[in-house]
C-alpha cells in the first residue's frame, strides 16, 4: 500500500474520530448558569478544543493501528469482508 493512501485512511479515520470527541466534556451557557449577553444559551462555554485535537490523534492512531495491523497480517481479506456483506459467493441466475 501507497504511503499516500495510508495518509489519507489515516485522515479519514482522524476525521471521523473527531466528531465523535468534539461532544466530550462540553458544558453550556445554561448549564453553568453564565449566558453572555447576545449568545445562544446552549453555546459551549470553554471548548478544549486543544484537548479534543490531542484525544482525537490518540483515538485515530489506536484505530488505525488495529485496522493497518489486520490489513499487514492478512487477517482480514477483502473477499472476507465481500463474503459477510453478502457480495461474494451468490450465484446469478
Amino acid at each position: 500500500m501507497a504511503w499516500t493512501t495510508i495518509l489519507a485512511i489515516y485522515f479519514l479515520i482522524w476525521w471521523t474520530v473527531l466528531f465523535a470527541v468534539l461532544p466530550w466534556g462540553i458544558k453550556s451557557q445554561h448549564e453553568t448558569g453564565e449566558i453572555a449577553p447576545g449568545t445562544d444559551p446552549g453555546a459551549p462555554t470553554v471548548t478544549g478544543f486543544k484537548s479534543k485535537l490531542i484525544w482525537t490523534t490518540i483515538v485515530a492512531t489506536v484505530v488505525f493501528a488495529v485496522f493497518y495491523g489486520l490489513y499487514i497480517s492478512h487477517a482480514v481479506t477483502l473477499e472476507d469482508l465481500g463474503t459477510l456483506w453478502g457480495l461474494i459467493g451468490q450465484r446469478r441466475s
